[in-house]
């Protein structure tokens, strides 16, 4: 197992670690104290030794032996300041009671483990915090890995803890998603900031990592001021900001500018956005045209009864908007979550043997959903899924492309469980929800609060968001479009609803 992977090591250039304390220096000339928690082989201690001089207090903890002595030799090369350079762990030190013994001001700088706790548990790494559910997740988010963090996530929240009572500054090289989660949590939790800002980086430059990086800079102090943070395209001041991040009515803000250009729009939509069925075996249940015959993941050629199979776009064919021709199938064995699947035998037996000698492939499975269900069950399937027009978009690719699908050789098109679709009792009503989605102002709204650099930045709860009844009103439309959609479609519902006209294809079900 590779040590530098087990605790995310990736050691700081000291060129950047200068660049980081210049940029610091424009806005505090000085520190009474300097730590760096995970310090590696020295290099923010030696960058900010340089920059800030021999008044501050120095202090650079690290677990590894070798980078104290590495540390400590960095710091030998220029006139030793006051300080230590010890071994210790993160995890074992009561922060709130460190930084209450120091003088001020302080600064804590740094690069902390760039590795989540289910990447730590993949290697069978050791270098972890005591477990705790410090993010609030439910039992069903933790089944569904909602629970997974960022180790630096975890760190940054007990150092910001710990500035609660003392102020400070924090500046530190993260991943964006966790600067971003860092304020949140800070904003939420009623931690006084006094200024925030985040600096991207080019981590594939820096550290051969492809990841989105930025410095986070955040003054904590005694009163709390506007929940933003400016977003600076590079490591500078000197250019102007490129969004405002901010938390405002509840919600974390991509863009602060474009929501208050659109919050009139934020509500309940009528129409509920949908993921494509999640069946977590491709191999098997995923099939491609190969002549005028079937082949599976397993390169199988196969010949099975049409009942259940329908035609289905991947993910990837969505966000290219590669719709015209269908040459992908999918097995769906159920009309709705938990129906049962022994029927099948009966009325497809070739498919029911073809799953069956696959059964040990299905049986592994994963997730926890799947576990009591009805053999070969699926997941996200109902009346929606057979409606004959959609609105698609890929939750996988980074990109606002919304994409109109309708019925492909009389069936209705499924989708793989990334990506997300509204149901539509019409190619008409699907025309005009396309022009909604596609204009400016629902563009405006999306970018509001979507972060591109998130995994999945493009998911069901985002865009639900948008209220689109409102932006049909807001268009001049909205007639049209409850006339299309149904009056029915204007009351939100959390069950499950699906707009007038649109069910199930009665020729492919056998009842």
């Amino acid at each position: 197992m590779s040590r530098k992977k087990e605790y995310g090591d990736f050691q700081t250039p000291l060129f950047l670690a200068r660049r980081v304390a210049a940029l610091i220096a424009q806005k505090e000339k000085h520190f009474g104290t300097i730590i760096e928690p995970t310090c590696g082989v020295g290099a923010f201690l030696e960058a900010t030794v340089e920059c800030f001089g021999m008044s501050p207090r120095y202090f650079g903890f690290d677990v590894n032996p070798v980078y104290v002595g590495a540390a400590r030799a960095a710091l030998a090369r220029i006139e030793p300041p006051k300080g230590t350079v010890e071994q210790r762990d993160f995890y074992a030190i009561d922060w709130k009671q460190f930084l209450s013994e120091q003088a001020g001001p302080v600064l804590i700088i740094g690069n902390p483990p760039w590795i989540t706790n289910a990447g730590m548990g993949v290697i069978n790494g050791k270098n972890l915090p005591k477990k705790s559910n410090f993010q609030g997740q439910s039992g069903l988010d933790a089944m569904t890995g909602k629970a997974n963090f960022d180790i630096s996530e975890w760190m940054l929240v007990k150092l910001a803890e710990a500035f609660q009572s003392r102020g400070g500054t924090l500046a530190m090289l993260v991943k964006t998603v966790v600067a971003r989660k860092l304020l949140a949590h800070c904003w939420s939790a009623g931690i006084p900031i006094i200024e925030a800002a985040i600096y991207r980086i080019d981590a594939a430059e820096h550290f051969d990592a492809a990841v989105d990086a930025s410095l986070v800079v955040i003054e904590f102090g005694e009163s709390a001021k506007p929940k933003r943070a400016q977003v600076y395209g590079q490591l500078s001041r000197a250019t102007r900001p490129t969004a405002t991040v901010a938390l405002e009515d509840g919600a974390l803000i991509a863009d602060l500018d474009a929501y208050r250009a659109t919050k009139h729009l934020v509500g309940g939509s009528p129409l509920r956005w949908r993921s494509g069925i999640k069946h977590d075996c491709s191999k098997v249940m995923e099939l491609k045209l190969a002549g005028r015959q079937l082949k599976n993941g397993l390169d199988e050629l196969l010949d099975l009864e049409p009942d259940y199979l329908l035609p289905m776009f991947k993910t990837s064919e969505v966000a290219a908007g590669r719709v015209d021709h269908c040459h992908r199938r999918m097995i769906v064995t159920q009309r709705c979550i938990g129906e049962q699947t022994a029927g099948i035998a009966e009325r497809a037996p070739k498919t029911w043997s073809y799953l069956q000698s696959h059964c040990a492939l299905l049986s592994k499975r994963g997730s926890s959903i799947y576990r009591g269900k009805p053999k070969f069950s699926i997941f996200g399937v109902g009346d929606y899924s057979f409606s004959p027009w959609k609105i698609a978009i890929s939750g996988m690719y980074k990109s606002l492309r919304f994409v109109k699908v309708g019925p492909f050789q009389a069936q209705p098109v499924v989708f793989d469980d990334t990506t997300n679709f509204i149901p539509c009792p019409s190619e008409t009503a699907a025309t005009l929800l396309l022009s909604l989605l596609e204009s400016d102002e629902a563009r405006t709204f999306y970018n509001a609060f979507i972060f591109w650099d998130a995994k999945r930045p493009i998911t069901v709860d985002l865009l639900g968001r948008l209220n689109i009844h409102a932006l049909a009103e807001s268009r001049g439309v909205s007639n049209t479009f409850v006339q299309l959609f149904g009056v029915e479609t204007a009351i939100p519902s959390r069950k499950t609803r699906v707009p007038a006209g649109v069910t199930a294809t009665p020729m492919l079900w056998p009842q």
